[in-house]
């Protein structure tokens, strides 16, 4: 298993992986909507990939078999973000058959030896049941905050 940074290559591929952890995640997409946000992932990571994104991927034999991905955001400063540095995790995937085999936690400890050389104040992420152990075995602890999350979505996106 070859284990590093993706680079645009790789583009293509974590375009799909995306659209299998969201077909995972939420149930099967509409053709149009997997072609919108595929080709949407693609152009993000085209503009994005290496500056505000970074992709890691375990690849076996050349073919993407589990990736993450960390977006940074600089943010004012404040307390809970000493350097306004901060990283998100997402997408954190590995495909069925090359699941329990490290290549998540593998994954999950490059990103944050590299969000720890970047200067990041803080690395969060939403966690599933499914893989809440692992993060809490890395070091990741709820995050207890008083705030309460929320969001808001244009109507025309609402479901």
């Amino acid at each position: 298993m070859i284990y590093a940074q993706a680079g645009a290559n790789d583009i293509e591929r974590l375009a799909e992986l995306r659209i299998d952890y969201l077909t995972e995640d939420s149930g099967q997409l509409s053709e149009s909507v997997a072609e919108t946000v595929r080709s949407g992932v693609a152009d993000y990571l085209r503009r994005c990939l290496g500056q505000s994104v970074f992709a890691y991927t375990a690849k076996d034999g050349g073919n993407i078999v589990a990736c993450a991905f960390l977006v940074v955001t600089e943010k004012p400063m404040s307390p809970a973000f000493i350097t306004g540095m901060t990283g998100l995790v997402m997408n954190v995937y590995t495909k069925p058959e090359h699941r329990h085999m490290g290549y998540a936690r593998r994954l999950m400890e490059l990103l944050m030896g590299d969000a720890e050389r970047m200067g990041l104040s803080a690395v969060e992420l939403k966690a599933t049941e499914a893989g809440y152990g692992l993060y809490a075995a890395l070091g990741f602890e709820e995050s207890g905050s008083k705030y309460r999350p929320t969001r808001w979505v244009p109507e025309r996106y609402r479901r």
